[in-house]
């Protein structure tokens, strides 16, 4: 009996799930998968990982959900606690010193959620004098600073769901992060009407599936993922995931469609 363990992460919420397998891994069970602690796991990460776990011979009932904190990942495949991660993580060319990317599955770019009635923010150079805020430990709103608005004040807090609860208290004037996030939690029911993502990126991050380094998978993962987008599954899954949010992704970028080899 095999085990097999793929780590994917939610969107914006920096967890992982794991696919449980026995056998030859191409089972047809049954359940809901994607349960972890008692918490459902979704988002457009979410959605690609189990479109690519189908295509690999894998049914949603053979998925669990874990946790993959991003400082962990390269640590998480490199000791086989995970064989797969899908989790807003950039192919960088530090990170390929220790791991395999296939993909990329979606090209994002740094952007701004403001209130959807604040016309005054339109990009990085228009925070002078705003309070931009970032999760603790994060570069995003520094590199504002550095290259944009000298004099915007960076407030942090521990997750960007309190950024956005601060941004509704008056506290802050615009959170940053990659654009996808920034309307995956503008998507969020408690806060469908009320902010905007600006639209105006100023970065380029390729999402791929992390992979143990020497992977021989490269190849299908890949090969999943250019159906899911020609079939419309992609496309079906981003609007599902940024409905009613004044978001647009990069049409000059995406949708991506990875050759046969790992990024």
């Amino acid at each position: 009996m095999r085990k097999t363990r793929y780590g994917i992460a939610a969107m914006a919420a920096g967890a992982a799930l794991v696919l449980s397998a026995c056998g030859g891994g191409g089972g047809n069970a049954g359940g809901g998968g994607g349960e972890a602690s008692g918490g459902k796991f979704s988002g457009f990460d979410v959605d690609v990982a189990k479109y690519v776990a189908k295509e690999l011979g894998y049914s949603e009932g053979q998925i669990e959900f874990v946790e993959s904190p991003s400082a962990n990942r390269e640590n998480m495949l490199a000791n086989n606690q995970v064989d797969m991660i899908f989790a807003t993580y950039s192919i960088t060319d530090e990170r390929k010193k220790t791991v395999d990317f296939a993909g990329p599955y979606f090209v994002a770019g740094q952007d701004l959620l403001v209130r959807a009635d604040d016309n005054s923010i339109t990009g990085p150079d228009s925070l002078n004098g705003k309070n931009l805020c970032s999760v603790t430990g994060s570069t995003s709103a520094q590199r504002i600073k550095d290259e944009h608005a000298a004099n915007v004040n960076l407030v942090e807090r521990p997750s960007y769901a309190e950024c956005v609860t601060a941004m509704q208290g008056g506290q802050i004037d615009a959170v940053t992060t990659d654009d996808i996030i920034l309307a995956g939690l503008a998507a969020q029911p408690n806060n469908a009407g009320k902010y905007k993502v600006v639209g105006n990126p100023f970065s380029e991050e390729r999402y791929g599936v992390g992979l143990p380094k020497g992977t021989d998978k490269c190849a299908d993962i890949n090969a999943a993922i250019n159906k899911m987008v020609d079939d419309g599954a992609w496309e079906e899954a981003l609007k599902k995931n940024t409905e009613g949010v004044d978001y647009s992704y990069n049409k000059e970028l995406n949708p991506p469609k990875p050759g046969k080899a790992c990024a």
